[in-house]
């Protein structure tokens, strides 16, 4: 099975950014900057840091196929830096 891309995993955080899919936070991050939220099925591992989503490091999508970020990949291939300046924003919002 595939790896998925960083616009796959970009995908459901725009639709949830623009309600046109549910967000929901799965855990309570504590004292961790890992956040796992679902999207319509979809399950990402997010690292958030005072508030700013920095990072999607994990991403399952429903059919099992999986991205994993890693520390030194070049820009565009984190979800998070496709999001646009107003997606990134209500994202942050949500996981508020």
């Amino acid at each position: 099975m595939p790896a998925l891309t960083a616009r796959e995993v970009y995908q459901p955080m725009r639709d949830a950014a623009q309600g046109i899919c549910p967000f929901k936070r799965v855990n309570d991050a504590g004292d961790s900057p890992h956040v796992l939220v679902d999207i319509d099925g979809w399950r990402l591992t997010l690292d958030v840091e005072a508030g700013h989503l920095r990072h999607c490091l994990h991403g399952q999508s429903p059919d099992g196929r999986e991205y994993a970020f890693e520390i030194g990949q070049r820009f565009g291939t984190d979800p998070v830096s496709l999001l646009s300046t107003w997606e990134l924003a209500r994202i942050e919002r949500l996981l508020a």
